[in-house]
């Protein structure tokens, strides 16, 4: 009798463990606003980064444990919206933008909108997609992309006496809002089998630029975001246009934080 009641604990357990991973998702990004807003962005961007890092984390454990529920996909779809859209927008306006006046506050609203619609658009179009690419950049790369730069230079920029590095923000996060909802197609790499022996080409990048950021960590991550920009982009780096298009019966990913067997990473 003990050992039932054991059991159906810890089943109840694990059907939290994802949720935990979510919520740490959330707290990061609401801390990483309050940060924001208080002048401390080197933090703040720090924070994006980690509810990424939890955010690829979460789905992945649902799938370790089979825990996934619809409840998930629509929890880790919401902590989406306020890391990877709100948080983002709110430090790059404190950062920089609010100088631009209502320019500023605009592109970083805009930021959010084409966040959102992101999200809302993979929700409806992840079963006719090639698994192997997302349609749009993601909206956790998006994120990344911005926070990273700021990571790499906390100090907010003199407005009066250099106002180029805030214009160049000002047309990064533009630049990022129209790229997560183009058409433009970046690898999603969930079609990477590390038990395959042609697969360890693609860790030769990640494992160099490990090997660099132990000398300067921002300015990896800064240039390892903005290779991921480009890619999406630059005809030579995406994807082939000739490439068959995603079979009807493979799995369905679904939006983030729970995900169906065997599914992977997609927003």
């Amino acid at each position: 009798m003990k050992s039932r009641r054991s059991s159906r604990r810890l089943r109840r357990g694990m059907h939290l463990l994802p949720s935990l991973f979510t919520v740490g998702n959330i707290f990061c990004g609401y801390v990483s606003i309050v940060k924001a807003t208080t002048g401390d962005y080197e933090l703040a961007a720090l924070l994006i980064l980690i509810a990424a890092m939890l955010d690829a984390l979460d789905g992945r454990v649902a799938r370790m444990t089979g825990t996934s529920s619809e409840f998930g996909v629509q929890f880790d779809s919401i902590a989406d919206v306020i890391s990877f859209g709100v948080a983002p927008a709110v430090l790059s306006f404190s950062w920089s933008l609010s100088t631009f006046g209502r320019v500023g506050w605009t592109v970083s609203f805009l930021y959010v909108i084409c966040g959102a619609m992101r999200l809302a658009r993979f929700n409806i179009q992840s079963s006719h997609q090639d698994r192997r690419y997302f349609v749009g950049m993601p909206i956790p790369a998006a994120a990344c992309i911005i926070a990273t730069t700021i990571y790499a230079h906390p100090e907010a920029p003199d407005a009066e006496n250099d106002p180029f590095i805030g214009v160049m923000l000002l047309m990064l996060v533009v630049l990022v809002s129209f790229l997560m909802v183009s058409r433009a197609k970046y690898r999603s790499f969930k079609d990477l089998d590390l038990r395959s022996s042609r697969s360890y080409k693609y860790l030769l990048v990640p494992a160099a630029l490990l090997c660099i950021a132990a000398l300067n960590p921002q300015m990896v991550l800064m240039l390892a975001g903005f290779g991921y920009l480009l890619s999406g982009i630059v005809p030579r780096l995406g994807p082939a246009r000739t490439e068959p298009q995603a079979r009807a019966d493979e799995p369905m990913p679904a939006p983030g934080g729970v995900f169906p067997p065997g599914a992977d990473d997609a927003r």
